[in-house]
C-alpha cells in the first residue's frame, strides 16, 4: 500500500488470544476469503477502530497517539497496515480481486466440495454406508411404525457431528424414509454460524457427498433471488463452503434417496438476535415473509420436503458460560428443552420465538431460526419428538449440546 492509501478494514471477527505467552488481538474473515486468522498485540486494538478509510498512515499514527497516548515508529505502522493488506483484511482492490477469485474457485466445480467427509464421516461411499446402517440398525429398535409418505412434510435434524448425534439423526430420518423416497424437492434450511450480514444466504452451486451430486432447484433459486434481491442472497454465499449444517443433513437426505431423483433447494439462515433484542417479532418482518411466500410458490405442485437442521441449546464454559453445568442444572435445561420442543410440535412458530425471547436466549438455541422458518413455511402442522439427547461438549463434561429429531405432519 501507498503512504496516502486510506485503510478500511473490512468486517471482520476480532477475538482475544495469547500468542508466545504475550497478549494477541486474532482478526478473522467471516468469508473465508483469508483463511488463515491474523494476530497482532493487543495494544494495537484501538488503530483497527482508527483504520475507516479516512486516514491515510501518516494520519492513523497521529490520531493514534492522540487518542491512546502509543507512539509507535511509521515503519512499525506500515508494516502492520501492510500485513492487513495482504491478508485481505481491509475493503480495496486487492480484496475484491481475493473474492472473485474466491466465488470462482467455489462456483467451477459441478458441485460444492464437502467440508466434513473424512472427519465427521467417512469419504468413502462403502464405508459411509455401513456407517449410516449401524446408526439406522439402532434406531430400528427404538422405531414405532413409519408414518405414511403422504402424511409427513418435514423434520428438524440435528447438525451436530455424527458421532455425537448419529442416533438422533437416524431416528428422525428413519421416521421420514418414505416421504423422503417420494419428495421431488427438499429444502433444506441450515443455521449460518458465522457472523453474518444477510437473513438467507442462497447459493445455486450443487451440493454433494461421497454418493454423488444432489442437484440445486435452480428455478427455486432464481424465484427467491429475484424475490429477494441477487446482491442480497448471494453476497455471502461463500458461507456455504465451509458451513457444515446443511451437508450434515444432505448426507442423511442422500443416503435414504439412494438413486432416486430429487432436487435440493439450500439456505443458509442468518442470526435472529436482532429480533430478540428489539420489539418487533420475526413474524412481521417483510423479508421473512417475501421468503417464505415466494418459497411455497416456487414449489407448488412439487412434493416438497422442509427439513430444519437445526440444534438446541449450548450451554456451558464451552459457550463463555461461567460456571459448569451439574446434573441438577442438565435437568433443569431438559425441562427448558422440553417446553421449546411443546412449541416446536405444536407448529407454533410464534410461541417457538416468545419462548426463546422470554429467557433472551441466555441459552443460545443456534436452530431457533431455521425451526421458525421451517414452520411458517409448513403452516398448519404438528410434530412428533423422535429422540432427545444431551451431547457433552467438553473433556469434563461440564458443557454440552441439547438436541432433538421432530417430524411434522
Amino acid at each position: 500500500m501507498t503512504e496516502k492509501a486510506l485503510p478500511r478494514l473490512r468486517r471482520i471477527r476480532i477475538s482475544s488470544g495469547h500468542w508466545q505467552g504475550r497478549p494477541v488481538v486474532v482478526l478473522q474473515d467471516p468469508l473465508g476469503v483469508c483463511e488463515q486468522p491474523v494476530a497482532l498485540p493487543r495494544s494495537i486494538l484501538p488503530l483497527l477502530e482508527l483504520c475507516d478509510g479516512t486516514r491515510d498512515v501518516p494520519t492513523l499514527r497521529c490520531a493514534l497517539e492522540l487518542r491512546t497516548g502509543l507512539s509507535i515508529g511509521p515503519d512499525y505502522l506500515e508494516r502492520v497496515v501492510a500485513q492487513l493488506d495482504q491478508a485481505l483484511l481491509l475493503e480495496n482492490e486487492r480484496f475484491a480481486q481475493g473474492y472473485r477469485d474466491a466465488i470462482e474457485s467455489y462456483r467451477a466445480p459441478p458441485s460444492r466440495v464437502p467440508c466434513l467427509a473424512g472427519n465427521v464421516y467417512p469419504a468413502d461411499p462403502e464405508w459411509l454406508e455401513r456407517t449410516l446402517d449401524q446408526y439406522s440398525e439402532l434406531a430400528q429398535s427404538v422405531d414405532e411404525q413409519q408414518p405414511p409418505p403422504d402424511s409427513v412434510r418435514g423434520l428438524v435434524s440435528p447438525h451436530i457431528d455424527y458421532q455425537r448425534g448419529g442416533p438422533i439423526y437416524a431416528g428422525v430420518w428413519r421416521q421420514a424414509a418414505a416421504a423422503v423416497k417420494s419428495a421431488e424437492v427438499v429444502v433444506i434450511l441450515g443455521t449460518n454460524h458465522f457472523d453474518c450480514q444477510r437473513q438467507f444466504t442462497l447459493t445455486r452451486q450443487n451440493y454433494s457427498t461421497p454418493w454423488g451430486l444432489l442437484p440445486t432447484a435452480q428455478d427455486v433459486v432464481g424465484e427467491l433471488a429475484r424475490a429477494l434481491g441477487e446482491e442480497e442472497v448471494f453476497a455471502e454465499e461463500l458461507h456455504h463452503r465451509s458451513e457444515h449444517s446443511v451437508e450434515t443433513a444432505a448426507v442423511w437426505l442422500h443416503y435414504f434417496l439412494k438413486d432416486k431423483d430429487c432436487e435440493l433447494v439450500p439456505v443458509l439462515c442468518g442470526s435472529f438476535q436482532r429480533f430478540i433484542d428489539g420489539n418487533q417479532p420475526p413474524g412481521e418482518d417483510e423479508q421473512i415473509a417475501l421468503f417464505t411466500g415466494t418459497l411455497r410458490r416456487a414449489t407448488a405442485g412439487r412434493r416438497t420436503m422442509i427439513v430444519a437442521a437445526a440444534d438446541l441449546a449450548h450451554v456451558g464454559p464451552a459457550f463463555g458460560d461461567r460456571y459448569p453445568v451439574d446434573l441438577v442444572q442438565k435437568s433443569n435445561h431438559s425441562a427448558a428443552d422440553s417446553e421449546l420442543v411443546g412449541a416446536i410440535t405444536g407448529g407454533d412458530a410464534d410461541r417457538v420465538f416468545s419462548t426463546v425471547k422470554a429467557e433472551q436466549d441466555r441459552r443460545r438455541i443456534c436452530g431457533l431460526a431455521p425451526i421458525y422458518l421451517a414452520l411458517r413455511l409448513l403452516a398448519r402442522t404438528t410434530g412428533r419428538m423422535t429422540g432427545y439427547a444431551q451431547c457433552t461438549a467438553d473433556q469434563r463434561d461440564t458443557s454440552f449440546v441439547s438436541i432433538c429429531g421432530i417430524i411434522f405432519s
